[in-house]
């Protein structure tokens, strides 16, 4: 079982207060920042409710991602969170799905398993609602055409 909070948990933000002190961990140390003070700051940004420091917490990690193979499991679960706050659902679920090919009994990335499919399938049922509008009001302006050109005749 995973050390980490379940993904409702997860999805509470920092006090501001809490926040800051993660940033000027990461300002102290500048050019020379640690794995581990980039992590937990952008740990505390994907926490965040504002959307550009759960961006700026998304591309910290992805840093990480890429440049730290021995560090790819931390960050995976924290990357499908931020992904699906931000709204970019199939990135969640790539990486999603990558920690639970690592961690099949991984409670926290389960639990996020569903958040996502939550949105895509609430999403996806929006998107065929308005195609579906836009169908129907297609047809409807198909068929004054229609008539008024037979009219016409």
């Amino acid at each position: 079982m995973s050390w980490l909070p379940d993904a409702a948990d997860a999805e509470s933000a920092l006090k501001p207060a809490e926040l800051q002190v993660l940033h000027a961990q990461y300002e102290k140390e500048g050019e020379y920042v640690s794995l581990q003070t980039k992590f937990n700051y952008a740990w505390g940004l994907i926490k965040s409710s504002t959307r550009p420091e759960q961006q700026e917490g998304v591309r910290l990690l992805s840093d990480i991602f890429r440049a730290s193979p021995d560090r790819r499991r931390e960050c995976l679960y924290y990357l499908a969170l931020g992904n699906y706050k931000l709204g970019n659902y199939a990135e969640a679920r790539r990486y999603n799905d990558s920690l639970l090919e690592l961690e099949t009994g991984n409670m926290q990335a389960q639990s996020l398993r569903g958040l996502i499919d939550d949105k895509v399938a609430k999403e996806g049922l929006m998107g065929v609602a308005i195609v579906g509008g836009l169908a129907a009001a297609a047809a409807v302006g198909v068929g004054m055409l229609v008539r008024g050109s037979q009219r016409r005749r």
